[in-house]
């Protein structure tokens, strides 16, 4: 392990053992820092993870159950694959199984499967912890403009199997239904940390 992977296992044992889990999980987290090293990824991968960890750091005293939204973010793009439209889905799967698995609470399984199915963005996220983790994952949008185009460029990567063409007008479409939004931010805080650079950032990439 490098010192990134180290550090997000310290993360997950505090996180895991705060849950109330009687092993340390070391094997689930491993998986997980597998799945997110997988060589396809160009953007959905452990800087993404550490970066949705930073903002949750911050912004840790507006959530109800900053744990839960912890696990979420861990599982939340565990299963990744340009192709499928279910990732989401599988994604909660797997988090409601391995949690099931290590004799955690039921209530805990789901409320972490609901939190990772509203990373699909298609909804409005409506309890305070989806809303912190929907910002959270959308944080990458309000980033500076070298770092946001830098994030396109990765995206594309992600997608090298699609036609410019093709690529070019879906990213157009889900770039276009964040600027529809009344605000692309669900929480005061990161609204007012991100809204009006993400605002920005999108409109730059749809005139360019």
């Amino acid at each position: 392990m490098n010192k990134h992977e180290m550090a997000l296992l310290e993360r997950w044992t505090a996180m895991w053992q705060r849950l109330g889990a009687l092993e340390h999980g070391r094997s689930i987290c491993e998986d997980l820092l597998k799945r997110y090293g997988e060589p396809h990824r160009a953007y959905h991968n452990l800087a993404h993870l550490e970066h949705c960890f930073a903002e949750l750091d911050e912004a840790r005293d507006l959530a109800n159950s900053p744990d839960r939204i912890a696990l979420a973010l861990w599982f939340h793009d565990a299963i990744y694959e340009t192709a499928a439209k279910d990732n989401e889905e599988q994604s909660a799967d797997l988090a409601r199984a391995t949690i099931t698995k290590a004799a955690l609470p039921i209530d805990l399984a789901d409320s972490v499967a609901e939190l990772i199915l509203a990373t699909k963005h298609d909804t409005a996220p409506a309890s305070l912890d989806a809303q912190l983790l929907v910002d959270i994952d959308l944080a990458i949008l309000g980033q500076p403009q070298d770092r946001f185009d830098e994030y396109e460029r990765q995206v594309r990567q992600e997608y090298a199997w699609v036609s410019d063409t093709l690529f070019q007008s879906g990213r157009r479409a889900v770039l276009q239904s964040f600027l529809n939004r009344p605000s692309i931010y669900a929480t005061v805080r990161m609204r007012n940390k991100y809204e009006v650079q993400a605002r920005t950032n999108i409109l730059r990439s749809l005139n360019g």
